[in-house]
């Protein structure tokens, strides 16, 4: 008995010590910030580095915050994630009829990708130096027709980049930059660490190491032509043994890990350049773990 309690509470230790506490996780949906909180964190960055040479905070499915506990990958606003210092997003669009709605899934987020270029413009018109990232992922048949839809709604707005040259910063600050892979032909390309892989997580340690090589190839391959994407979600639904580890369960067990294993990068010089993360859940202090590995 007494050796079985002894291995459990040695499990438990070990586990603590593996994933640390909860303050890289957030699942309060009310952001606060302390006054001395820089929100223009981009500033800093040189003009001539180019966004492929700049490790990015972001999230994953970036709306995704309605649908409940299978759904939701966000706490957080869009407005107050831009705030938080939020730089990429993930959007996946259903077009229907001339609209083109926000979804996770099968589930409408509550807005329309104008909606969210509207709140983004926003942003950038208050915060001129920083530049925002975006993903658009089609989710319906109509894919072909998403890459027109999109143009359509951008017009001839010189404040939203659709090149595929990589551009440095000081060409995008102030503007919208689209990243493009397969079905979404606008803006910059990039690498998916995630290649092929399966996202459902039946283990957080294997979920730990499969991040871990992710990362290991972002610094690997990161500053050429393309951006590179590493993305930290998951969830166990779907699998025996990871039936209830929603995305929420995987971000409070994989967000701290992630800040401990990107801090131990902190006193090298130069820090690793880890490309743009998207998380579930990121805290403030996760997301300044992020931004503090660029070069000041």
């Amino acid at each position: 008995m007494k050796a079985g309690l002894l291995f459990y509470f040695t499990l438990l230790s070990i586990t603590f010590l593996c994933h640390g506490d909860d303050r890289s996780f957030n699942d309060d949906g009310n952001l606060i910030l302390p006054e001395s909180y820089k929100i223009p964190w981009m500033a800093a960055i040189e003009d001539f580095r180019t966004l492929s040479l700049i490790s990015i905070p972001g999230t994953h499915d970036s709306m995704a915050l309605h649908g409940g506990p299978e759904a939701k990958c966000q706490a957080w606003s869009l407005k107050d994630q831009l705030r938080a210092g939020i730089r990429f997003l993930d959007l996946k669009v259903f077009g229907l009829g001339d609209t083109l709605y926000v979804m996770h899934g099968l589930i409408y987020q509550r807005s329309t990708l104008k909606e969210v270029l509207d709140t983004v413009r926003g942003f950038l018109s208050e915060f001129e130096s920083e530049a925002v990232l975006i993903r658009v992922q089609p989710e319906s048949f109509e894919k072909s027709t998403v890459n027109e839809m999109v143009q359509s709604l951008i017009g001839n707005d010189q404040n939203v980049w659709v090149n595929p040259g990589m551009p440095n910063m000081g060409q995008v600050r102030g503007k919208i930059v689209f990243l493009q892979k397969s079905t979404f032909a606008l803006g910059i390309p990039f690498i998916d660490t995630n290649g092929k892989s399966n996202k459902k997580v039946s283990s957080i340690k294997d979920k730990d190491n499969r991040i871990m090589k992710q990362l290991i190839e972002a610094t690997e391959v990161y500053g050429g032509d393309n951006a590179v994407v590493t993305d930290t979600s998951g969830s166990g639904l779907g699998t025996f043994w990871g039936m209830f580890l929603t995305p929420k369960r995987v971000a409070e067990r994989v967000n701290p890990w992630l800040n401990q294993y990107l801090r131990q990068f902190y006193p090298n010089q130069p820090r690793p350049c880890m490309g743009i993360i998207a998380m579930d859940f990121p805290s403030v202090d996760l997301i300044q773990t992020v931004i503090n590995l660029n070069p000041w």
